[in-house]
């Protein structure tokens, strides 16, 4: 039984649902899941595999996630990870296109990291949960939506224990 690591960076805890998502599929699929906030995230050994998501703010991937990819480089380049990402407030190929940039470009500096996977999913917006800066008059005043499309998402997860040669007991 493989033991996986999902970690998540997240501002208002859309990126944590579905990495617990992710985490109940790979459970299902036979492997010990601890999902746990970026942040917290002391040490990554012994893990065989590790995901990590990230929501994007302004076409950035968040702080914890980079930091969490800084902290632990090291182990990281010698251990299968694979990375998603939310970010667009519409599920449409162009907002798709535009969050996947960040994360290539990310991943493209950081020579060291080789992801067996990259997803982007869409995010959640609701303007009621938002805090400074992000609270200001162009994104309060957008809708609420949810782009999060639970199926791909499973089928994502469904699809990495292959991914990441994973073997389960």
């Amino acid at each position: 039984m493989s033991s996986v690591l999902v970690a998540f960076a997240t501002k208002y805890g859309s990126t944590r649902e579905v990495a617990e998502a992710v985490g109940d599929v790979l459970s299902r699929h036979g492997h010990r899941v601890e999902v746990l906030p970026a942040k917290d995230v002391r040490d990554v050994t012994g893990y065989e595999a590790v995901i990590l998501g990230s929501a994007l703010y302004y076409f950035m991937l968040h702080s914890d996630a980079k930091r969490f990819l800084a902290r632990h480089r090291k182990t990281l380049a010698s251990t299968p990870v694979a990375l998603f990402a939310l970010g667009p407030f519409h599920d449409t190929p162009e907002e798709m296109a535009s969050a996947r940039g960040p994360v290539d470009k990310y991943v493209a500096k950081a020579d060291w990291l080789t992801p067996a996977s990259v997803a982007i999913f869409g995010g959640r917006h609701e303007p009621s949960a938002l805090r400074f800066p992000d609270n200001n008059p162009a994104m309060a005043n957008m809708p609420p939506s949810d782009a999060r499309d639970w199926d791909a998402i499973r089928k994502w997860a469904d699809e990495l224990p292959a991914a990441l040669s994973l073997t389960s007991s």
